[in-house]
């Protein structure tokens, strides 16, 4: 009898399903994604973990809002300036990162990823 085959060619099927819908998404979105982390696409790599934006500030933070809901990724405010706009987004599983910070500097928008601590426990 074949039926653990054909249980497992279903489940396969299954979560190819479950990626492919992922990906779809992420491309109407026009995101790409970097370590886990959707980014706006057309993100440029600056440094280690860092990003910059494409677009502004607030454009950033509406393409975060869909990637990342508040309500599920709990957000704060981690600058308190006039001129200086600047958030901490945590991601509560602590998967592959911990948070985004996200800010605007005097050459556009950076996003920042943190990545768990080797040295965390």
């Amino acid at each position: 009898m074949h039926i653990d085959r054909v249980g497992s060619h279903l489940y396969k099927a299954r979560a190819f399903g479950v990626v492919a819908a992922v990906l779809v998404a992420a491309a109407a979105w026009g995101a790409e994604t970097v370590g886990g982390v959707t980014l706006p696409s057309g993100s440029h790599k600056v440094a280690e973990n860092r990003y910059r934006a494409p677009g502004d500030f607030d454009a950033t933070m509406d393409f975060f809002k869909k990637a990342y809901p508040p309500g599920a990724y709990p957000r704060k405010s981690i600058v308190n300036q006039p001129g200086v706009k600047a958030v901490h987004i945590v991601n509560p599983t602590g998967k592959n990162w911990e948070g985004l910070n996200i800010y605007e500097s005097a050459d556009g928008v950076r996003i920042f990823v943190l990545r768990p601590s080797a040295t965390k426990k």
